[in-house]
């Protein structure tokens, strides 16, 4: 008995042995299917012009979306989408008695959206109201005012708030909303964080962005484009004060074309979600000096000085402007637009419990006469999720949880499809989620092709551990920044997941000067450097799918 119980432990561990060495067998092959080639013949598609820029719901995403679903099909990934329309008549299986077939699985996850743009009519004006007195002061649209309207028209006076930067910080301490009734107002915010104008003050040296040097990714970073605080806050109206900022250049109206590709006149855009209730989504108020001059005329109020006085003490300056009010009148044109999520399966052992890997696929599409092709924003990210399906294919071993394999649409206009993922994933469990976003360009400056950097769960250690490792042993000598948060934020899709309280870990390469330009092209594409960023995240990810997650 003692001898057979010996036998069964020795072939125990020998078959473990044999798994590990398969596994590692397997991880490796599968690393050699990651080449420069793979990446360089799906990204000089996706970025090229035949994609128009790849708008969301455009004709572009559409090619983008199909071409990406072929490639998922190609590797050997199964369909993780909605079921396909039926393309036989039901009446005959009916009449025949026959059961039909279940519909056969997409890789689209579709859903519809509102697209809203200014109506023809807008108004907008400045009241000012002291000891009985009234004056109202009328702008004319697109002379001294242009606007982002929310999701329907609106009509209201309502008072200003200055907020400052808009800021709230919990962990550095900095609230500019703290105390402030935001409730049907229009606030006024200043561009930037506390600080910025005084490079090497205190203040600066605390809300800088630790990885950037890029002055508009910090603007990005701190208040960003997408205003949720203010939604939630239930503010009417956002005017956002940028002195290095010109308004007036994109209404000009004899002049068809800019220089160098970078206008952005025409009319702008948004697309939403439909909920079952209307949401109002604050106004963004576009404006010239001499509207902000009527706004403070009478009050004992500096802009300047308040900047200073922000970045000297590192503390808000927020207040409400009083006897201030703006009157206000929005019109709103809008349609349903059709939009889709790709979404392809590798099923593990483990079919319920998953790790998703995405990356936003969409861009800005075209704008007078300029294709925005964006090769680095976010076609690198994009080919970074698919050669990583191609590699866990192509390592022969099949995981211990199942892989979801993601190309969102909509981040550009608001994180809105890696949004619809997490609140529709179907029937998985999402243990974690990694997102690629700009992963093939520098940041400004000197020796930046070693710097990248990784937001992460910070109280999920062994995304930084993982990391650490294979960049070590696999001998790809990046400088890394991690960046670690209970809850990580900002622009990308990685902050739907966090929000929903599902770790992530978000790799980007750098911040380069072309983002959001035309000019980001796949001429300017560091290679190697994307290639070495999709290597690290396969190895993370194989890893992750094969740990004991308990």
């Amino acid at each position: 008995m003692k001898t057979i119980r010996v036998l069964l432990i020795f072939t125990f561990l020998v078959a473990s042995f044999t798994l590990i060495q398969a596994q590692d067998t397997g991880k490796d092959t599968g690393l050699e299917a990651i080449t420069k080639g793979a990446i360089q013949g799906q990204l000089e598609f996706l970025a090229s012009d035949w994609t128009l820029g790849r708008e969301t719901g455009a004709e572009g995403a559409y090619m983008a979306g199909d071409y990406i679903a072929s490639m998922f099909k190609v590797f050997g990934l199964k369909p993780g989408g909605d079921p396909k329309q039926r393309s036989y008549n039901m009446r005959s299986f009916r009449r025949g008695g026959g059961t039909p077939p279940p519909p056969e699985q997409s890789y689209f996850q579709n859903f519809n959206l509102v697209e809203t743009w200014p109506g023809e009519k807008q108004e907008f004006s400045v009241v000012s109201k002291k000891d009985g007195g009234y004056k109202s002061v009328d702008f004319n649209y697109q002379t001294d005012f242009s606007l982002s309207p929310g999701q329907t028209g609106i009509e209201a006076e309502v008072p200003v708030v200055f907020i400052g930067y808009g800021l709230k910080d919990d962990a550095k301490g900095y609230n500019d909303l703290k105390g402030l009734d935001l409730n049907g107002k229009i606030v006024i915010k200043l561009s930037g964080f506390p600080g910025h104008k005084a490079p090497g003050s205190i203040t600066y040296e605390k809300f800088k962005p630790e990885e950037q040097s890029n002055q508009a990714n910090r603007f990005r970073r701190y208040g960003g484009s997408r205003n949720t605080w203010a939604n939630e806050a239930g503010v009417l109206g956002i005017i956002e004060v940028n002195p290095n900022r010109d308004p007036t250049v994109v209404w000009v109206k004899n002049i068809p074309y800019k220089t160098e590709g970078r206008s952005r006149s025409g009319v702008s855009k948004s697309l939403r979600r439909m909920g079952d209730q209307l949401s109002q989504r604050a106004a963004t108020f576009q404006v010239t000096q001499r509207v902000i001059s009527e706004i403070i005329n009478g009050l004992d109020f500096d802009i300047e000085e308040l900047e200073n006085k922000i970045a000297e003490t590192g503390k808000p300056a927020s207040m409400e402007l009083p006897g201030k009010f703006i009157r206000f009148k929005t019109s709103v044109n809008s349609r349903i637009v059709r939009c889709r999520n790709v979404v392809a399966v590798l099923e593990g052992k483990d079919t319920t419990n998953a790790i998703v890997i995405g990356g936003h696929y969409d861009h800005l599409g075209e704008r007078d006469g300029y294709i925005f092709n964006g090769a680095d924003d976010n076609a690198s990210g994009t080919v970074g999720v698919m050669t990583i399906a191609k590699a866990m294919v192509a390592s022969g071993v099949k995981p211990e949880k199942t892989i979801v394999f993601c190309a969102w649409t909509g981040e550009e206009k608001g994180l809105i499809g890696s949004g619809y993922f997490v609140d529709n994933h179907y029937d998985w469990n999402i243990l974690c989620n990694l997102n690629y976003d700009m992963i093939s360009r520098n940041s400004p400056g000197e020796d930046q092709d070693k710097k990248i950097s990784m937001t992460f769960t910070s109280t999920f250690p062994v995304f930084q551990e993982l990391t650490q490792k294979h960049n070590d042993e696999y001998d790809l000598g990046f400088d890394i920044n991690f960046r670690g948060s209970e809850r990580p934020g900002g622009g990308s899709d990685h902050a739907p997941f966090a929000r929903a309280d599902i770790p992530v870990f978000y790799f980007m390469a750098g911040f380069p000067p072309e983002y959001h330009q035309p000019e980001d092209h796949v001429e300017l594409v560091l290679w190697d450097k994307m290639l070495n960023i999709i290597k690290l995240g396969y190895l993370d990810i194989y890893e992750l799918a094969n740990m004991n997650w308990e």
